[in-house]
């Protein structure tokens, strides 16, 4: 079954991205119902997110996050084997001179989990060699790929989970790379503080302020929009954030939740909403899911 899905990304890439993003969105459309457990923890998170949006309003956004995230997936084959010149076609980046002009600083490239951050870690590999975290796939030749697709461009160093943040902070000073850095996702209770995400108590790891603090680095935000059909990926640089870190770790923290909240509230339906956000809850707390 997996080379079967490995052998139709790769046949898929060969065609336009509109017919690719039609058959993403048809896929999942189907997926919403096939898989019920993501369905389920997905109308959770939107509902302790938008307690106030109509039920119905709610129940479009999630199947419209269904369908972004099929097509982000199925899009994969156009990073994993797409050529360069197309790459660079499909994924257009907004205000790159913010990246050239932080050469000589350490950097943290801030990534927040929107459906199209791989396509901006593919399209930045083109103009930089950074470092990166990533958490392994449980499938062994998906894992092949994905780490195929984000080395294929450049030197690109990737550190996997299990070595640790400090393995990457040393790569990043070492060999002057920018840390390519997601930190929005429930880790668990260890070392987390539990700040608000739409004003629920969300277990965040304050790693962005600390790294920060530990090296010097300035940090910049990147956000990637899935535009509609075929019309590719935007990848935005912002400038980097001024008076941060603060030297107080849950203002900092907070700072970054509320940076997310506001990019989520301009393509909600691009947001990681299948992840279980808010899995760990205060002492004491009933679990959501």
């Amino acid at each position: 079954m997996t080379r079967l899905a490995i052998g139709l990304l790769w046949l898929l890439h060969f065609l336009p991205l509109g017919v690719i993003a039609a058959f993403g969105n048809g896929l999942g459309r189907l997926l919403f119902w096939l898989i019920p457990e993501r369905r389920r923890i997905t109308r959770i998170n939107l509902e302790k997110c938008f307690p106030h949006m109509d039920p119905r309003a709610r129940e479009r956004l999630a199947r419209a996050h269904f369908r972004a995230v099929t097509r982000s997936i199925v899009e994969h084959g156009l990073l994993w084997w797409a050529p360069e010149a197309r790459i660079r076609r499909l994924i257009r980046v907004e205000c790159l001179e913010h990246l050239h002009a932080l050469r000589d600083v350490p950097l943290i490239v801030f990534v927040p989990h929107f459906v199209g951050l791989d396509a901006s870690g593919t399209r930045l590999a083109l103009e930089r060699d950074a470092v990166a975290i990533y958490s392994g796939q449980k499938n062994a030749q998906f894992n092949r790929l994905f780490a195929h697709g984000r080395g294929r461009f450049g030197n690109q160093r990737q550190v996997s989970r299990q070595e640790g943040v400090r393995a990457a902070i040393r790569s990043m000073l070492r060999e002057k790379r920018p840390l390519f850095y997601l930190p929005d996702q429930d880790y668990g209770p260890r070392d987390a503080l539990f700040v608000p995400f739409f004003g629920v108590p969300a277990a965040t790891v304050p790693g962005l302020s600390r790294i920060a603090k530990l090296t010097g680095a300035k940090v910049l935000p990147c956000i990637t929009r899935m535009l509609p059909g075929g019309a590719g990926y935007v990848v935005r640089l912002e400038p980097p954030w001024e008076n941060f870190p603060s030297g107080d770790l849950y203002a900092d923290t907070k700072r970054m939740n509320e940076y997310i909240e506001r990019q989520v509230l301009a393509m909600p339906e691009q947001y990681l909403w299948m992840h279980k956000r808010f899995k760990t809850r205060p002492p004491g707390e009933a679990g959501f899911y």
